[in-house]
């Protein structure tokens, strides 16, 4: 689990087969110092496991659904990426909680001024609009931000100075592609309210939560 709050940069340093998967190695901007090996680390918002840790550098195994799933599928040596390591239960959640699962990608469509900050937008499929509200929380390439506006195919942030300066947002192009982790709570909720067949130890099917069963049970 992370909350999207960017530790640092990184660079890729080293791309490798790995059967159907692929092995990256990666020098980290800042000490990995308390990292072992078996521990997650997100790349671009993706979920990985560290399979070798030398002071700030590290490789990490990437599975064929990752990279079919992700904009790893395309990364490049010398490329440079986000890099968080995972939530400790003490820590405050600067960001939201984010699980490191990619839901798909998505494409900037501008990057615009207004004041000092950067008004960036992103096509993305529906499938990843419909868990997407305005003012609640999305994970690009890894980094917590919070939707200003969105439809069916689009939605915009704001990106501060500081958010620009640490993370590959800053240096990212009209045209780039991205991954994008939606708001985890938003799929629960629709699970519930839209599963009509989940049932009661495979006996009982349970009514769906709808207008009905709100007036049943005195919620409306």
């Amino acid at each position: 689990m992370f909350t999207g709050i960017i530790e640092g940069l990184g660079k890729i340093t080293g791309i490798r087969s790995a059967g159907e998967g692929k092995r990256f190695a990666i020098d980290a901007s800042f000490a990995l110092d308390g990292s072992k090996i078996g521990d997650s680390i997100a790349v671009n918002g993706a979920c990985l496991t560290a399979v070798t840790i030398a002071k700030s550098r590290f490789e990490v195994d990437v599975s064929p659904e990752t990279i079919d799933k992700t904009t790893l599928k395309n990364i490049k040596i010398g490329e440079q990426v986000n890099i968080e390591r995972a939530l400790r239960l003490s820590d405050r959640i600067d960001g939201h909680l984010v699980s490191g699962h990619i839901d798909g990608t998505g494409r900037i469509t501008h990057k615009n001024q207004k004041g000092n900050a950067i008004l960036v937008g992103f096509s993305v499929p529906h499938s990843l609009t419909r868990f997407m509200i305005a003012k609640g929380s999305v994970a690009i390439d890894g980094i917590s931000l919070t939707i200003n506006t969105c439809d069916e195919q689009n939605f915009e942030v704001s990106i501060i100075p500081h958010t620009a300066e640490i993370t590959t947002i800053g240096i990212r192009n009209v045209g780039d592609a991205v991954n994008i982790e939606t708001d985890m709570l938003g799929k629960y909720v629709e699970k519930f309210l839209t599963n009509k067949h989940t049932t009661d130890n495979n006996k009982n099917p349970r009514k769906p939560v709808d207008m009905e069963f709100l007036l049943k049970t005195g919620f409306i």
